[in-house]
């Protein structure tokens, strides 16, 4: 998706709806540890004009995420942080190759019809050229006359 949603209403994975109590029951942590979290940088939820924190559900999905690397690998909140990072880094440079990929093939196909415009804009008058020395044989060419 483009960024801009049709509807106003319409609701997404990225949609900021859960405030931090119900983000902390779906997420199985404690909401302070929602807050250290958004402290450190490593899940930022949207915020209301009072300051207050939404979640979207991308955004309980990253908790867990977090949770998951932080107590069943060990991994600590610096190296979940670059691995989030990292992530989103991929996912950023895949959206960049598909999308020069359809320029790409965009360019291909607007190359063929270029190509095929130019194959039919080719005189049909014209007799292809055979090399005299490779046929063996020797052509002259005598113009027309005008009659008097």
């Amino acid at each position: 998706m483009d960024g801009r949603r049709r509807n106003p209403y319409e609701l997404t994975d990225e949609s900021p709806v859960y405030v931090i109590s119900i983000a902390a029951q779906l997420s199985g942590l404690h909401p302070q540890t929602l807050r250290q979290y958004d402290r450190l940088g490593l899940v930022s939820p949207d915020r209301t004009a009072g300051r207050g924190r939404r979640y979207s559900a991308r955004d309980i999905e990253l908790l867990r995420t977090v949770q998951q690397l932080s107590q069943d690998e060990g991994i600590n909140l610096a190296g979940i942080k670059r691995i989030i990072e990292l992530e989103n880094q991929v996912s950023a440079l895949q959206q960049r190759v598909a999308e020069l990929s359809a320029a790409v093939e965009g360019a291909a196909v607007a190359m063929q019809q270029r190509e095929a415009q130019v194959h039919a804009s080719y005189r049909r008058d014209l007799v292809p050229y055979q090399d005299v020395q490779q046929a063996g044989a020797l052509v002259v060419w005598r113009p027309k006359r005008p009659k008097d």
